[in-house]
């Protein structure tokens, strides 16, 4: 082949991978902008229809009865907070020390390979898998709904996400400083909790936070659990409202209050997830 030659058959090479990349990014462009057409559309339904039944009543009241003239949803956000706010305390340290485990001891352990399996079985488990269990295993045994059978399962939903998050942001800490503290004669529980899991505190504080983002919008596991209750109450042992569980129940009622309300709680929980998922996404960004 002369040198002629081959300038043009580079050439159409180039030309060709040109136009591949111009139709790769084209495609790319067109389901972003695909995705954020229906991002952007659902945030403006959200804000339009829910700023229109926000209203003091709705922190200060409880959840009305149909065609009520006055109502509101301080019994469902109390009851929200309250559980999702136990099952991050509780499933906070148990996927915390799952994920130590399966980063510093476990990686060729046959027990860290069996857990980080389960793991993530849990991970990608449906949520409504998840609250038919602790119906059958918590209430069915103790023959009534409660806010603790809510807790548990939100905990379960909780652990998983930690565990993988921890790991994972363990696991890019560079070997250099845990040889650095093991030269100076730092036993290994003090290389991971000073050393390794402060480097680490940023990526794990947002695992946390994803975690929470998720549990606030469950519906199915609550349905399961907790149920619900139209009531005020503070009784995690008995039936307890919750936003999510609130919001289906009055989004397909035909009343025309609860739905208002309904799309309030919409707006209220949306405005949560939203705050909390950008506040994670800051906090990764600092510790990068």
């Amino acid at each position: 082949m002369s040198a002629l030659e081959f300038d043009a058959a580079r050439m159409a090479l180039h030309r060709r991978r040109k136009r591949v990349n111009v139709i790769a990014l084209t495609l790319a462009l067109a389901a972003m902008a695909f995705g954020l057409f229906w991002l952007f559309w659902i945030l403006f339904e959200t804000v339009r229809l829910g700023l229109g039944g926000l209203a003091w009543s709705v922190f200060t009241v409880s959840t009305p009865p149909p065609q009520a003239d006055v109502g509101g949803l301080a019994n469902a956000i109390v009851g929200s907070l309250m559980m999702v706010a136990l099952a991050t305390a509780l499933g906070t340290p148990i996927g915390v020390m799952a994920g130590i485990y399966l980063a510093e001891y476990g990686k060729r352990a046959w027990l860290g390979v069996v857990t980080g399996f389960i793991n993530d079985i849990l991970l990608s488990a449906p949520s409504i898998v998840v609250g038919l269990f602790i119906y059958a295993a918590v209430v069915a045994r103790a023959k009534t709904y409660s806010g603790y059978a809510g807790v548990l399962a939100l905990a379960l939903i909780v652990i998983p996400v930690v565990v993988r998050t921890t790991e994972n942001m363990l696991s890019l800490i560079p070997n250099s400083l845990r040889e650095a503290a093991y030269a100076l004669g730092t036993p290994k529980w003090k290389v991971i909790s000073s050393v390794t899991l402060k480097a680490a505190r940023a990526g794990v504080i947002t695992g946390v936070l994803l975690a929470v983002a998720r549990i606030a919008g469950e519906t199915a596991p609550l349905l399961f659990t907790a149920l619900s209750n139209q009531f005020f109450t503070a009784n995690l042992g008995e039936p307890m409202a919750s936003l999510p569980v609130t919001i289906f129940k009055f989004a397909m009622s035909p009343y025309e209050n609860w739905q208002k309300l309904a799309w309030a709680g919409v707006f209220l929980i949306t405005l949560s997830v939203l705050g909390l998922n950008i506040l994670a996404r800051v906090l990764f960004r600092n510790k990068h």
